[in-house]
């Protein structure tokens, strides 16, 4: 068979659309008028980050082959894109920066593509930078693979060497698809899209037989039926084909337009001459990062839930489910993978679907185990059970793995100290000059999801990298603190910290709102309090109206007869109001951003 299916898996900012890019040059896929940087981050957050977040597919021809690349995302928040694209393809190029070389998220990603068998090319990107080193990176991925030096292809994305090379070595080395014509077509859907128009885009690879338009379908996990009203491929725009036959890439239009009738992992088959048996799928993503969205207007729920609907459909590692507070309104309890990932989220939500939105401060899922013998998983400080009925608490931990030179491993390891990570052992990549180290530790994923990336590349000097993935619950002292604005508990403030880090997180939370709240006629206080003992205070003081700017002489008992009578005014309506707060929206989102 004249097919090639591969993707480009590497580290972030490696060069993965960069080297798509010539790829698509190479091929005349593209012309070079139509030609413009990273050319398959069809998104305007990704033409602006410099980040892929999305994978993209794209069909090109080379040398009377049909290559069907896809390209996936560098970060680790978007894992999931990459196992998804890994499992339509045969071939994986691990790319490898020649500058900056293995990275945490390489090894992830390279581990990833081993669990589904595929044919790895260790390719060397940027060799034309001044601080290029090919012979160390090629030594860290000589151990990384147990490869030889003649295996390891050499290339520049920005300039286009080797490009050639690599397309005729993809040709060699990655074997086509098996010959499964003659059998009863099953279709895997990677990933999917919501057209005002079509209706929901499947993208699809073709696992056995074949699909032509105005064939009947049925989706065999949710047993919807449709028929295929477009079938083509990716160009990397659509282009209609009429048929699609096994081992190729495309997508599917069926008309279909009920979200939840369409999943990622589903197995398209004939309507009519149907697969007795649904491919295997995707396992199902576990969100780490839970955080409540809403709408900033009440009236704009309807609209936060359709669009939340239809970004679960190019976004499936997104869970949510809806939610009621009494200072917010209604909205939902949104998992995701982590704090770039929910930043992201955010920002579609406002670009896509014109919402401004309020998002609470994010917290990870803890099993609670009840003195009666029950036990739950609670995703929001609100769900905790009152303290006399809790057992114990355990947080989700994590496998760490931070690559870094060697002179960082002091500074990264008092950093890690201080979020009560706990060392495994260090594994080091290279010897001699610039030796760089892999160190390995369990981490809870709460200390992870507040600003320990940002820190991490700070004590660093930018140079480290991590990678984290799930690996048990383990028991936690944990707590609820509150936050009472005016002695009034605001539960969308509420936090589940570490009891032994609870003064230092109401501390913060405190000096926050203090800078944030608006000040009233009568003193503020806000407070950070487990149960009934405060751990935090700080106080706002009243607004003082200046009565005696007026006076511009006489006895000083005209100032006294305005000071009293200002006093009593006061009073009366400290006594009205009950010293009530209105808390604006900024003052969640100055909470969260910290």
């Amino acid at each position: 068979m004249q097919t090639r299916n591969f993707c480009i898996i590497a580290h972030i900012d490696h060069g993965k659309s960069t080297l798509a890019d010539r790829l698509l040059e190479v091929t005349n896929t593209v012309e070079k008028r139509n030609m413009r940087a990273q050319l398959l981050d069809q998104m305007e957050l990704e033409q602006e980050r410099g980040i892929t977040i999305k994978l993209q597919p794209v069909r090109m021809k080379y040398k009377g082959y049909t290559l069907n690349l896809i390209d996936t995302p560098g970060h680790v928040d978007f894992t999931y894109e990459v196992s998804r694209s890994l499992a339509a393809v045969e071939g994986a190029i691990l790319l490898v920066d020649a500058s900056q070389g293995v990275q945490a998220q390489t090894i992830a990603n390279l581990y990833l593509a081993i669990d589904q068998n595929l044919t790895i090319i260790p390719v060397m990107n940027k060799i034309d930078l001044p601080n290029a080193d090919p012979d160390k990176v090629a030594a860290e991925i000589i151990h990384l693979l147990g490869c030889t030096r003649e295996e390891i292809l050499t290339c520049s994305g920005k300039t286009g060497v080797g490009v050639p090379e690599l397309l005729d070595e993809v040709i060699t080395r990655i074997p086509p698809p098996k010959e499964t014509k003659e059998q009863p077509p099953r279709a895997l859907i990677f990933d999917s899209f919501y057209d005002d128009y079509r209706g929901i885009v499947a993208a699809i690879r073709m696992k056995d037989g074949e699909l032509k338009k105005g064939d009947p379908i049925q989706f065999m996990g949710t047993l919807a039926e449709g028929e295929v009203l477009d079938i083509g491929h990716y160009a990397p725009q659509m282009t209609s084909d009429g048929i699609l036959e096994n081992g190729q890439i495309g997508y599917i239009t069926s008309g279909v337009k009920e979200l939840g009738e369409v999943r990622v992992g589903d197995t398209i088959t004939h309507g009519k001459f149907s697969a007795t048996e649904a491919l295997p799928g995707y396992k199902e993503v576990k969100p780490m990062v839970f955080a409540g969205i809403f709408p900033r207007e009440g009236d704009d729920y309807k609209i936060l839930r359709e669009a939340v609907d239809k970004l679960k459909l190019s976004d499936s590692a997104l869970y949510y489910e809806p939610e009621h507070s009494q200072a917010l309104g209604f909205g939902f309890r949104c998992g995701l993978l982590g704090m770039l990932h929910l930043e992201i989220f955010q920002e579609r939500l406002k670009r896509e679907f014109g919402l401004s939105i309020i998002a609470t401060i994010p917290s990870v899922a803890y099993h609670v185990f009840k003195t009666n013998g029950e036990s739950l998983i609670i995703k929001s400080p609100q769900d905790l059970p009152e303290v006399q009925k809790i057992e114990h608490i355990e947080e989700p931990w994590m496998t760490v793995d931070i690559i870094t030179p060697q002179e960082y491993i002091g500074n990264i390891m008092g950093l890690i100290a201080e979020r009560k990570g706990i060392y495994k052992n260090t594994e080091y990549l290279s010897t001699g000059a610039g030796t760089r180290a892999m160190l390995h530790y369990d981490m809870p994923l709460a200390s992870l999801i507040t600003d320990f990336y940002d820190k991490l590349k700070s004590v660093s000097s930018g140079y480290a990298s991590l990678n984290y993935d799930y690996k048990e619950y383990r028991k936690a002292n944990v707590v609820k603190l509150d936050i009472l604005i005016a002695d009034e508990i605001v539960e969308e403030l509420a936090t589940l910290v570490w009891e032994d880090d609870a003064h230092r997180a109401g501390k913060r939370i405190v000096e926050v709102l203090k800078d944030t709240l608006d000040r009233e006629q009568f003193v503020i206080k806000i407070q950070a309090a487990i149960g009934g003992k405060i751990v935090a205070s700080e106080r706002i003081s009243a607004l003082r109206k200046d009565v005696t700017a007026k006076l511009y002489g006489g006895d000083v008992t005209r100032k006294n007869k305005l000071l009293d009578r200002q006093k009593k005014g006061k009073k009366k309506m400290l006594s009205m109001s009950k010293g009530k707060v209105n808390i604006p929206t900024d003052a969640y989102l100055a909470v969260l951003k910290r």
